[in-house]
């Protein structure tokens, strides 16, 4: 049975090459990879094309747990879309698309099945929301 697929999106008010590069430079990524602030990213690399890895690391300030976050591209059109595959399976895509506001920016992912699909929503919309505010900041 294929797993249940969750889309988010945040409108972000910056050109589309900008959101592109605060969300694919790991100099950025490192700023809004966290769900909330008792968290962090300390470290992030991309290697964004098709067969490239990325790779970000996830932590609690506070130490008390971590993890990597790990995905290999399988789609990769520049400045509109990537598709990676986690390492466990599962497909996560992202178009970047304008508006006569900014940049609206989606990601759909399949879910996983060990949290709730509004827990899963709510931690990668708060994510997203991180990073719309780390680009309009650009």
């Amino acid at each position: 049975m294929p797993a249940e697929q969750i889309t988010i999106d945040a409108l972000v008010h910056a050109p589309r090459g900008t959101a592109w590069a605060a969300f694919t430079d790991p100099d950025h990524i490192t700023q809004w990879n966290f769900a909330d602030d008792s968290w962090h990213c300390p470290s992030a690399t991309n290697d964004l094309q098709v067969g490239g890895k990325l790779k970000s690391r996830m932590e609690a300030k506070d130490g008390s747990f971590g993890f990597d976050f790990e995905g290999t591209y399988e789609q990769v059109t520049q400045e509109q879309s990537l598709t990676y595959v986690l390492d466990d399976g599962r497909a996560v895509t992202t178009t970047f698309e304008d508006t006569d506001e900014g940049t609206l920016v989606t990601t759909t992912f399949d879910a996983e099945t060990e949290n709730d699909i509004e827990m899963q929503r709510g931690g990668w919309q708060a994510i997203l929301n991180n990073y719309k505010t780390h680009a309009e900041s650009l």
